[in-house]
């Protein structure tokens, strides 16, 4: 409660604030506090010194925390109320570049490609592919955090592989299932220590319910609160920021609740948001519509449609895609070369639609075929 007072502006407020006697400790049912009198009342008196106007006890205070707190205060009359100013810690912007995010801030076009994490602990096909993808022109490669809820190598570690290896911007994403506040804290430190300095963050789907007996869902916070305490965390604690992204689904049913929530996101912090693929001519509209209505970066999400079957079936069980029947017309009786043509095609033709649009073009691996992604990056993004 003092580091609260603190760091919060009261000015011209009138502030109370009434503490526990210390920390409850529970003993045969029943619930005690321990806290030591003299020390409650010293931090009482730090509290007033603060600017608190009206102080006191909440559970746990006896009389004699009363006795000792009104000692204390009396002590207390005789110093200057005038608030003390904690300084501030320096905040480099510096600190917190990228060759990504300067290319972002220069106006530059950015490639972010999303590679699949190994179900297993070999990387090397990841790495491989990674690789593959750097040399086609890619400016950052994005990891999604266990997919469909279902555990996959983690995203940050790689993401810091990446870094170290590639001397590359990764881009891990960071859901809000699986990890309490501690866990997140100590994670981000990590991060920003290994020079990761984007991050995208989603609130991540829930567990399956055939294994929610076994796997246990931790949800401390929403995307939105994450994006607050990630950046609240980076200027208390780090000597620079974390460039914060999210999602857009460009492909959701009633899209103007998606506008609402994306513009909470930019006022708790996020820079950015990747949407979902742009397979329709709704996805294309709202696109053009968030480009409106939005202050932040977009990069405008496309995914090589590989076989009829494939169109089919990211149509039907993948939340936040659809496929124009257009599109999945095309592919049939397609073998794998002539459809692969095909993909390099239609992704050309929607990145070339939606390129006035977007800050940039995040491109979705299909079955780890990096080969596609870069046949795509080389053959069409490079030409723009």
């Amino acid at each position: 409660m003092l580091e609260l007072v603190r760091e919060m502006d009261h000015e011209g407020v009138m502030l109370s604030l009434m503490p526990n006697a210390g920390y409850p400790t529970v003993i045969n049912n029943r619930t005690f506090y321990e806290g030591d009198p003299q020390y409650f009342a010293a931090q009482i008196r730090e509290m007033a010194e603060e600017g608190a106007a009206i102080v006191g006890g909440c559970s746990g205070t006896m009389p004699l925390h009363i006795e000792k707190m009104r000692e204390e205060l009396s002590k207390a009359r005789g110093i200057a109320s005038e608030r003390k100013k904690k300084p501030e810690r320096p905040y480099s912007e510096e600190a917190a570049e990228s060759l990504f995010w300067n290319k972002l801030q220069a106006g530059e076009k950015v490639i972010a490609v999303e590679l699949d994490s190994p179900a297993d602990a070999n990387v090397v096909k990841f790495m491989k592919g990674a690789w593959e993808l750097k040399g086609a022109g890619a400016d950052i490669i994005t990891i999604a955090d266990c997919p469909i809820a279902r555990a996959r190598m983690d995203s940050s570690l790689l993401a810091c592989k990446i870094r170290r290896e590639l001397s590359m911007d990764a881009l891990p994403h960071m859901t809000c299932r699986d990890r309490n506040l501690n866990a997140t804290k100590a994670l981000l430190f990590g991060l920003y220590a290994e020079g990761v300095r984007n991050i995208l963050l989603i609130t991540g789907d829930p567990i399956p319910t055939v294994e929610r007996d076994e796997v246990k869902s931790v949800y401390q916070f929403n995307s939105r609160k994450l994006a607050a305490f990630v950046t609240s965390l980076a200027k208390k604690s780090l000597p620079g920021p974390f460039h914060l992204f999210g999602a857009l689904n460009v492909n959701a049913r009633n899209f103007d609740v998606q506008l609402r929530l994306a513009k909470e996101k930019t006022e708790k912090g996020m820079v950015g948001f990747l949407t979902q693929p742009v397979l329709t001519p709704q996805a294309f509209e709202n696109l053009k519509r968030a480009r409106e209505e939005l202050d932040a970066y977009l990069l405008g999400g496309i995914i090589p449609v590989v076989s009829e079957k494939n169109a089919r079936f990211m149509d039907s069980e993948i939340n936040g895609i659809n496929v124009d029947p257009k599109i999945t017309e095309l592919y049939a009786g397609k073998n794998r070369q002539e459809a692969e043509d095909l993909a390099v095609e239609i992704s050309a033709e929607i990145i070339r639609r939606i390129s006035p649009y977007v800050d940039g073009y995040y491109l979705m691996t299909p079955f780890g075929r990096t080969g596609l992604i870069a046949r795509i990056i080389q053959e069409s993004v490079s030409e723009l």
